[in-house]
């Protein structure tokens, strides 16, 4: 009990590390070459130097090659601090990327230059994925600082290519290295609520679809000598929504909402007259499917679906998967839920809920490996956002409940 009193207490006297590193790391702009950027490498030095000169020493690089970025890698850096049993790992996975900052009109101040005002720092990447990264460091450096031995090994992941698909980073690692034990424990800090009390363990499995619908052309007053591909098309998205929801129509409360949605989204410009009646028309669905369903059973009755609008408007109909994604559950008695949910309310009070997600973390990719993870933290979900902020007390909490989480 002294331990964590002390380790608690470090934690909190030392609140202006946590902004000299959220500094650190948002004046390097890691955006992925998609995004116009030059990868990971930058930030992940200034960390290394940063941890190194605060005593976390057992570092580990894992750099994943791309020729796009800059040294022709994407670094996955690992550090790990040793406990008194090594029987399985605690592990807090962070991300080193962030987005562009976009239109930079919508900013009140320059996003890559940390500003702190009333309790918030305000800058890209300072709440995704920065709050997370700052938070498990100050729970590490607590234990290494005070030369206290957390119960069980922990590791501290600060990976690439998150906000791009993970390619270069969680899916690679999975898929080219060991460093995971089935036994360890995930926490990914990386999406959670204003009170910190969700614990996520479960997403819908998402598909995004694009439709081609194929008719003929014509003058719009003769429709009788075309194929109104847009009326087709029309009638395809209502059915498509109506019978999808139908066919695949379970709830569960762990998800809000809690059953499947099938939402029309996009849809391209066909023709440039309101005069003709077009011979091709594009349009998307992104679908979020609950996990007791599979993308494959949903994509038999798109295709019973499509035949009969084909049949009914005398078209032809294609579609292309621009994403497919499904993913197991971790179990709500899993290990991992149980330790936060007690770390939670041993150090802050908070009675935890379990829920699931309809986006996609990449807690999807450890749990079809096997490995049970969940996603938590305490933020205001300002991601993406321009005057993006965390607020500080967020990083000091989410900190104390790892160290507390770490001593179990």
């Amino acid at each position: 009990m002294m331990s964590l009193e002390k380790l608690r207490s470090f934690i909190k006297e030392n609140r202006k590390e946590y902004i000299e590193l959220e500094k650190i790391l948002t004046s390097h702009k890691a955006m992925a070459p998609e995004n116009g950027g030059e990868g990971e490498l930058d930030k992940c030095e200034a960390l290394q130097a940063f941890l190194i000169s605060h005593g976390i020493t057992k570092l580990e690089r894992y750099d994943a090659p791309d020729a796009r970025a800059k040294g022709g890698i994407r670094p996955n850096l690992v550090a790990t601090i040793d406990g008194e049993s090594d029987d399985y790992s605690v592990w807090v996975m962070a991300h080193l990327d962030v987005v562009p900052a976009g239109d930079l009109s919508l900013w009140n101040t320059d996003p890559w230059t940390v500003l702190e005002k009333d309790g918030k720092l305000y800058g890209r990447g300072v709440e995704d994925n920065q709050q997370g990264l700052v938070s498990a460091f100050a729970a590490a450096w607590a234990y290494t600082n005070l030369g206290i031995k957390p119960k069980h090994t922990v590791k501290l992941l600060f990976a690439a290519d998150e906000e791009v698909g993970s390619h270069y980073g969680i899916i690679w690692l999975l898929e080219n290295t060991d460093i995971f034990k089935k036994e360890d424990l995930i926490i990914i800090p990386d999406g959670g609520d204003s009170k910190g009390e969700t614990i996520e363990v479960a997403e819908k499995n998402i598909l995004w679809i694009e439709f081609t619908t194929s008719g003929k052309q014509c003058h719009g007053s003769r429709p009788d000598e075309g194929k109104n591909a847009c009326l087709a098309a029309s009638h395809l998205a209502v059915e498509l929504n109506r019978e999808l929801k139908a066919a695949f129509n379970n709830k569960d409360a762990l998800f809000t909402p809690d059953y499947s949605t099938f939402e029309p989204t996009m849809r391209k410009a066909n023709v440039d007259g309101v005069n003709i009646i077009p011979g091709s028309d594009v349009m998307y669905m992104d679908c979020r499917i609950l996990p007791c369903y599979s993308c494959d059973e949903v994509l038999v009755k798109v295709e019973e679906i499509c035949k009969k609008i084909e049949i009914n408007f005398g078209v032809k109909i294609t579609y292309k998967l621009l994403q497919k994604a499904q993913s197991v559950a971790t179990p709500k008695d899993a290990k991992v839920v149980q330790l936060l949910s007690q770390a939670l309310k041993d150090t802050h009070g908070i009675e935890s809920k379990i829920i699931g997600i309809g986006g996609g973390t990449v807690g999807a990719e450890l749990r079809n490996h096997g490995y049970n993870c969940v996603v938590w933290g305490t933020l205001d979900e300002c991601a993406h956002m321009p005057n993006e902020y965390c607020i500080i007390d967020n990083i000091i909490k989410d900190a104390e409940t790892l160290a507390v989480l770490m001593s179990i």
